[in-house]
């Protein structure tokens, strides 16, 4: 099993805090879940999550006009520079403090932060290699309170900054004689955003209690005077100390609220126009969220009850006023064409994308609002299902990314999922005291199991065959057994004096084994009605069971963070491995005793075999997934599934600055209340919720699968859905190589006709290029020649690469001939060999599938469109004798709108079918 794992993906969350973005062509959204970033594309209807990290969660993201650079700002202040292009970190920068927003001008040559109560203007990073892709050219002072937003002109030549101290304040990017700042007020609340108008430096200034003013400039951007050079500039013989001084001054911008009457002479001015307000009726809490687009003069605002708003401006006319979610409005972006909006929402972790002048969402994806306590892969491994504390139960698309399902039945937080060995059936259990069966096909839920007496159901099982639903009661101590043809109950199975902990059915044998907290393992034997065969004394409690793929093995995880493995036919100990010094758990911020003591009482949670059964995956309580050698009973990878100092448990050792000598900083609340706008909740304020506290989640992993293809592995954490792929284009794995086999003498082998050779070398080497020129070259009518010459030790090699290039290759049939003809040839052989060759052939089955979808789809919509065309001529050629002669544009007219409306609803469709 090869072990160049690297992190590919991050689902069930979809947004969780900062600004959205769209990309320059419009097509996807960019949004911050976490300390990490992820691109939805919604034109190919997939996302994909960057390979970074930020050290604390993502606070904001600025795109560069050019759509080739991002700068990313966590909640700390560090900044990464990073190439949209190839996906990497460019840069790492710290800006001391936190930062509110970061804006790049629309030429691309600067950009703007806001940090405390002033703006910095940095150069931005060019597309030469440079020392310090961050310099900064200026600092501009005014606000009294923290900077909120930020706005460019269309020309860079001037930009807007808004303030909590309910002041906007217009400060030239360049130094300007006639305009070096200028301070707008207006406002009874904290500014929430500004926006300049298409072409003029009139502006738009928003303020949290939804009012909005209009301001008109008496100058256009051409009639900015530059400042003439003084100083050093002009003189280069003057003193040092007068020069520091004009340096200072060309560094630092200091605004005033009130200036003298002789410094507004020659300058800029500003005069109010109009103040509307959104709340009139008092229908809406607080402005959160606000966007506007130039070309269309379309604004975009949001409020903390979920309402959104679309205006024209500066009519201030009302197109839309509709509900996207019951919580605040936390961010909303606007895509260049202006058709598309995308609405964050961070209380649910929703994302939306709305098509205002259809009326229809073009993306409706939401994860879990609370955490991820189980998933399951699909037998084909292209769906995962994830359950949740909030009672839904999802399912994912692998190679998409998104949630094309949810149920919502339970009415408590859902304990374990499964698949059945179909594939089309999902098997929850809950703390409802339900044990539910889902379909696939008609996304309903066909069959609800209970109990006789009410209980809380811990775990789930189904057997290989589909027709036995097991669950753990947590209550009672008991497992039950229902069938799911008939939904009745079978039998109930007693004898543990502990919860039950995990199930699990053996993949080849009718035999259930059952962990419970009473230090013991049952082996339940379905062809002997149910009766106990064997009982497995543990040292400790049993938290979790699974068996090997080829049911040979059972692995127990225990209290004491020990997995120990276990032989079901004989009811032998076979190995242990002791992993309470893998864990290496964290510090939270409230404990009192150190991370080497607290690791006493953690322990693996979640446990799972890979594909092929040479190693297992456990993860628990702790920021660590551990994969351990069965056989040689030893750590052989160790991945770190998060590195975000947002949530709990983190660090090693507590951080000495928040040490006082009166207590822990971390025991004040310092951030309740903060999106409302209180800062500390006290009795008899009007708004902000007196009981809100503001809590660290805890790092865990509660689940892990490995995938039935042994391509990846997923794990349900804090942070979300983290799946982990194999790195295919990092790895160089050769197999049986020597000196002679070099890719000269491979080419040779493929001019002299020596295919067969020719094959095995390119294996031997294991070169993904070198292996699709040497099998592209065998003509289609050889290929079972070649195939049945084949060894039965590359065969497997040969379908495991069939399979990957299935996934990137157009050359759809020659490789469907190749797999045909293998299996054909070696389907015998390969059934002796069912455990080690199934991970290869349930991959091989996973793309073929996709491929048969896509081209499903293509062709229901082609029969679509013929039967439409064939049903419309059909109607004209009835209602043609009968029509009154009309003139040609009318007919012309009709044909038109004929032909629209088979568009419009494709249009409908391939909506529906992305969200």
């Amino acid at each position: 099993m090869k072990f160049a794992y690297r992190f590919s993906n991050l689902l069930g969350t979809v947004y969780r805090c900062g600004n959205l973005n769209f990309t320059c062509d419009g097509n996807s959204v960019i949004s911050p879940v976490g300390n990490r970033v992820t691109v939805f594309d919604l034109k190919n209807n997939k996302s994909s999550t960057l390979p970074l990290a930020t050290r604390y969660n993502v606070k904001c993201v600025g795109l560069s006009p050019d759509g080739r650079l991002a700068i990313i700002v966590d909640e700390g202040g560090d900044a990464l520079l990073v190439s949209l292009v190839c996906r990497s970190v460019l840069h790492h920068f710290h800006f001391k403090g936190s930062v509110h927003s970061v804006s790049f001008s629309p030429d691309g040559r600067k950009f703007v932060v806001t940090k405390g109560n002033i703006a910095q203007m940095y150069h931005a990073p060019g597309r030469k290699r440079e020392f310090n892709a961050f310099v900064l050219d200026k600092t501009y002072f005014g606000p009294y309170d923290e900077t909120t937003c930020i706005d460019w002109t269309d020309d860079s030549r001037c930009f807007a900054v808004g303030s909590k101290d309910m002041s906007t304040w217009v400060f030239g990017a360049e130094r300007w004689d006639n305009l070096i700042y200028y301070a707008l007020g207006g406002h009874k609340d904290a500014i929430v955003a500004c926006f300049f108008e298409s072409g003029s430096l009139d502006l738009y200034t928003i303020s949290q209690d939804g009012a909005l003013c209009v301001w008109q400039c008496d100058t256009s951007p051409e009639g900015l005077r530059p400042k003439a050079p003084t100083g050093w500039k002009a003189d280069l013989l003057q003193g040092e100390e007068e020069e520091e001084e004009e340096r200072e001054e060309e560094t630092t911008v200091r605004g005033k609220t009130a200036p003298a009457p002789e410094e507004r002479q020659g300058k800029v001015k500003y005069s109010r126009l109009a103040k509307y307000f959104f709340n009139k009726e008092g229908d809406f809490n607080n402005l959160t969220a606000a966007a506007f687009h130039k070309k269309t003069h379309l604004l975009v605002t949001g409020f903390a009850s979920g309402i959104f708003h679309l205006h024209e401006l500066p009519e201030f006319n009302l197109i839309h006023s509709l509900s996207v979610s019951d919580q605040r409005v936390a961010s909303i972006a606007v895509n260049g064409s202006g058709d598309w909006i995308a609405f964050g929402c961070a209380g649910l972790g929703q994302l939306l994308v709305w098509e205002w002048q259809s009326e229809s969402y073009v993306l409706k994806q939401q994860g879990h609002f609370n955490s991820m306590v189980s998933l399951a892969y699909s037998p084909d491994g292209q769906y995962i299902v994830t359950g949740g504390d909030d009672g839904k139960v999802k399912v994912w698309n692998t190679l998409s990314g998104f949630c094309f399902v949810t149920f919502t039945e339970h009415s408590s937080g859902v304990t374990g999922v499964t698949f059945t060995a179909t594939g089309y059936v999902i098997v929850t259990s809950s703390m409802d005291g339900t044990v539910r069966a889902f379909d696939l096909h008609r996304y309903r839920n066909f069959r609800t199991f209970t109990s006789p007496r009410p209980t809380q159901f811990s775990c789930v099982a189904v057997d290989c065959s589909g027709e036995v639903v097991s669950a753990g009661a947590q209550d009672s101590f008991e497992v039950f057994i229902w069938s799911m043809q008939t939904g009745r109950l079978l039998d109930v199975l007693s004898g543990h004096e502990g919860p039950i902990s995990s199930l699990c059915f053996s993949p080849v044998k009718s035999v259930l084994a059952s962990a419970s907290w009473d230090r013991t393992v049952r082996l339940w034997d379905m062809a002997d009605s149910w009766r106990t065969t064997e009982t497995l004394g543990l040292t400790s409690d049993a938290l979790a069971v699974t068996f090997r793929p080829d049911g040979a093995e059972l692995a127990v995880a225990t209290l004491n963070s020990q997995i120990t493995f276990w032989d079901p036919e004989n009811a032998v100990q076979t190995g242990s491995i002791e992993g309470r010094h893998d864990l290496k758990t964290g510090r939270k911020e409230l404990d009192k005793v150190t991370a080497k003591h607290s690791a006493k009482g953690k322990a693996f949670t979640a446990l799972c075999y890979s594909a092929d059964g040479q190693s297992v995956l456990a993860g628990g309580m702790s920021k660590f997934v551990c994969i351990y050698h069965v056989k040689e009973q030893i750590l052989r990878k160790k991945f770190e599934i998060s590195r975000n100092l947002s949530l709990d448990a983190m660090e090693e050792f507590l951080n000495r600055r928040k040490m006082t000598e009166f207590g822990n900083l971390a025991l004040i609340d310092q951030d309740a209340g903060a999106e409302d706008g209180v800062a500390i909740p006290l009795p008899g304020v009007k708004k902000g919720d007196v009981s809100s506290r503001h809590l660290k989640p805890e790092i865990r992993v509660t689940s892990l699968r490995f995938s039935p293809t042994g391509r990846c592995w997923a794990a349900t954490t804090t942070e979300g859905l983290l799946v982990y792929s194999l790195d295919a284009q990092m790895l160089f794995d050769p197999f049986e190589l020597d000196t002679d086999v070099t890719p000269a003498r491979i080419r040779a082998a493929v001019r002299q006709q020596d295919l067969t050779g020719a094959i095995l070398m390119a294996f031997r080497l294991n070169e993904r290029t070198l292996l699709q020129e040497v099998l592209e070259s065998v003509p289609w009518d050889e290929v079972e020649v070649v195939s049945s010459s084949l060894p039965e030790l590359y065969v497997e090699k040969v379908l495991e690469f069939l399979a990957s290039s299935f996934e990137v290759s157009r050359h759809l049939e020659f490789y469907l001939i190749w797999t045909q003809k293998l299996l054909l040839v070696h389907g015998q052989r390969l059934k002796s060999r069912a455990g080690k060759v199934l991970p290869a052939v349930r991959f091989l089955q996973k793309t073929i599938q996709r491929h048969l979808d896509g081209v499903c789809k293509l062709c229901d919509w082609n029969r679509y469109n013929i039967q439409y065309a064939l049903a419309v001529s059909k109607q004209r050629g009835i209602k043609r004798p009968s029509e009154p002669l009309g003139s040609e544009e009318e007919a012309d007219a009709s044909d038109d709108d004929d032909t629209l409306h088979p568009l419009g609803e494709g249009q409908e469709d391939g909506d529906r079918q992305l969200v």
